[in-house]
């Protein structure tokens, strides 16, 4: 089940399922939580969510989780392994938010936004936000966010072509 045809439920599944050489039946839904209300139910065997979506129905036993998308572990979910530890090395999917200003804006204000992003993402109340819903704080500043926004697009594309035409 997915959000949608090409929404981030959708080119996460398809990401695994080209890495596993397998296909999957695309059933899309109006949005993340319909697609979760057919699982719970029964009508599709699977969806991609995030952490925080799901951990409450994982933590009362009406779901399991098989595999995170990212890179490493995560806090949420200490035991769950991740795609690429389970052998789908090119299985990296990230549901992400930068920050992001006009390419004119003056150096010393820039300076000073990235400076209180850096400070704000390590502040107690931030941090203990997004543990709760499950999910990583992961910040990057300009020139490692860069990187890791051509990387990531890389990878979105080469899934989206490989979906194709969605019937």
């Amino acid at each position: 089940g997915s959000s949608g045809p090409y929404g981030t439920l959708h080119v996460a599944m398809e990401m695994f399922a080209a890495s596993a050489g397998i296909k999957l039946l695309h059933v899309p839904f109006r949005g993340a939580g319909p697609a979760l209300t057919a699982l719970l139910g029964g009508t599709v065997q699977a969806v991609a969510s995030a952490p925080g979506t799901l951990k409450q129905q994982v933590d009362d036993g009406k779901m399991r989780v098989l595999a995170n998308w990212g890179a490493e572990r995560i806090k949420s979910f200490p035991d769950l392994p991740t795609f690429k530890e389970l052998g789908y090395k090119d299985v990296e999917f990230y549901i992400w938010a930068g920050l992001f200003a006009q390419a004119a804006l003056p150096a010393p204000i820039m300076t000073r936004l990235r400076e209180a992003m850096a400070e704000a993402v390590k502040a107690p109340e931030v941090v203990k936000t997004y543990e709760t819903a499950g999910s990583p704080v992961a910040y990057l500043d300009a020139p490692e966010f860069a990187k890791f926004v051509a990387e990531d697009s890389a990878r979105l594309v080469a899934a989206v072509k490989k979906i194709g035409k969605v019937e």
